[in-house]
C-alpha cells in the first residue's frame, strides 16, 4: 500500500465528525498494515485515531466495518450492563459526515476513524508473566463477553485464515510449483510438516462435528493488541478488531501462545536458542481459564493445548510457503528470514510435544 498523499489526508482529516476542527495529522503507532495518524481537535481536548485500511489485505472495507461496528456495539452494551467505562474498554468508531463508519477518498482508499483511548500503554513484547497474564485476562475476557454475539453473522475478513488443512494444501502446492528451486533446500522442514498432517484437521474436524462452538475470534491475540491501563496496569480494551471473524476460541488461545510463550526472536537464526516454556504457557492458560469462566464449554478447556500446537505449526507452514514462492506476502530484511521464522515455529512445535502431558493439566485431549 503506497502512502497516502497530503491531499487524500486532509480529505480524510475533514470527512469526520471530531466535534469540531482537528490539527494535522501525524503518523502514529509501530503498525505494518494500515496507515495510521493520531489527530488532535483544535480545542486541545480530544485526540482520535485516522487509518487508512490496507484495502489489499482487507477488500472488503464495508464488510469489515460492518463486523467492527457489530462487536463493538455489542461489547459497549455489555460494558454498560456491568458498570464499566464504555468510553475505554472497547474501541468506539467515529461515523464520518455521511453517517457512514467509513469514508472513501478521491482516490479509492477507505478510512475510519476511533475515540483516542487516553492514559493506556501498548506493550511490543512480553518482558514478563504478569504482562503475559494480563494479556491472558483480557482476552478470556473478551471471549467472555461476545460469547452471546451470533459468530456466524460475521464476514470474512480474509478468507481460510485460520484453516490450517488450507494452509496445509497452499504449502503442498508451493512445493509442487517451487518456482525459486527452494524446495530441495527445506526437505527436513517439509517432513516435519507431513509428519503432522493428520494433526492439521483435529481443530476444524471438531468443530465441523459441532463438538467446538463458533466464536467471535479476534484472531491476532498479540500483547500489543491489548491497551493497557497507566495507573492500574490492568488490560482493559482489545483492539485492532481487523480480523475479527466467525471462528474458535482456541484460535485466539494458540495464537498467545505462539507469541508469548517463548524466549526468542520470532525470525531466530540459531535455532538452538529457542525454547517453549511450559511455565509460560502455565500462566496464560490459568488467566485466559479464569477470565472466560463459564463462557467456554468443557471441550474447548479440554483441546487448549491443540489450539496452541497447531496455531504454532500453520504459523510455520505459512512462513515455509513464502520463503518457497519467493516472499511475497511476509516482509523480509534479509535472505532466508522466512524460512528462519519457519524453523522457529517448528522448534516450539516439538517443545510443545515434547511436554505434551504437562500441557494438558487442564485438560484431558489425547495425543494424536
Amino acid at each position: 500500500m503506497k502512502a497516502a498523499t497530503q491531499q487524500v489526508l486532509r480529505e480524510a482529516e475533514q470527512a469526520f465528525d471530531f466535534g469540531g476542527a482537528v490539527c494535522a495529522a501525524e503518523h502514529y503507532g509501530a503498525g505494518h498494515i494500515n496507515d495510521t495518524y493520531a489527530v488532535r481537535r483544535a480545542d486541545g481536548t480530544k485526540r482520535f485515531i485516522l487509518q487508512r485500511i490496507n484495502t489489499d489485505t482487507f477488500t472488503d472495507p464495508a464488510g469489515l466495518m460492518e463486523n467492527i461496528c457489530g462487536v463493538t456495539a455489542y461489547l459497549r452494551r455489555a460494558i454498560i450492563a456491568a458498570g464499566g467505562d464504555p468510553e475505554r474498554e472497547t474501541l468506539n468508531v467515529i461515523a464520518a459526515k455521511t453517517g457512514a463508519p467509513f469514508f472513501t477518498d478521491s482516490e479509492g482508499g477507505a478510512w475510519r476513524a476511533y475515540a483516542f483511548v487516553e492514559d493506556t500503554i501498548c506493550l511490543q513484547k512480553v518482558e514478563n508473566e504478569q504482562q503475559f497474564d494480563t494479556a491472558a485476562r483480557t482476552f478470556g475476557h473478551f471471549q467472555r463477553q461476545l460469547a452471546g454475539y451470533p459468530a456466524a453473522s460475521l464476514h470474512e475478513t480474509i478468507a481460510h485464515f485460520h484453516d490450517t488443512p488450507a494452509r496445509y494444501a497452499n504449502l503442498e502446492r508451493a512445493v509442487k510449483a517451487d518456482p525459486l528451486g527452494r524446495a530441495a533446500g527445506v526437505a527436513a522442514e517439509l517432513a516435519f510438516v507431513r509428519a503432522r498432517e493428520k494433526d492439521c484437521r483435529v481443530l476444524t474436524d471438531l468443530l465441523a462435528a459441532g463438538e467446538l462452538p463458533l466464536r467471535v475470534t479476534h484472531n491476532d491475540t498479540k500483547l500489543n493488541n491489548v491497551l493497557i491501563d497507566r495507573a492500574t496496569g490492568r488490560g482493559i480494551c482489545v483492539i485492532d478488531l481487523d480480523t475479527v471473524m466467525p471462528g474458535l476460541s482456541l484460535y485466539d488461545f494458540g495464537d498467545s501462545i505462539r507469541f508469548g510463550a517463548n524466549d526468542c526472536a520470532e525470525d531466530e537464526p540459531d535455532q538452538s536458542k529457542v525454547h517453549f516454556s511450559l511455565h509460560l504457557y502455565q500462566v496464560f492458560a490459568r488467566g485466559f481459564l479464569a477470565a472466560a469462566g463459564d463462557a467456554l464449554t468443557q471441550a474447548e478447556k479440554t483441546y487448549l493445548p491443540w489450539g496452541a500446537k497447531l496455531m504454532t505449526l500453520e504459523c510455520g507452514m505459512r512462513f515455509l510457503t513464502d520463503y518457497l514462492e519467493g516472499d511475497h506476502y511476509f516482509k523480509i530484511s534479509r535472505p532466508e528470514q522466512n524460512l528462519d521464522r519457519a524453523r522457529t515455529q517448528f522448534t516450539l512445535v516439538k517443545g510443545m510435544e515434547d511436554v505434551w502431558a504437562a500441557m494438558q493439566e487442564q485438560s484431558a485431549a489425547p495425543m494424536a
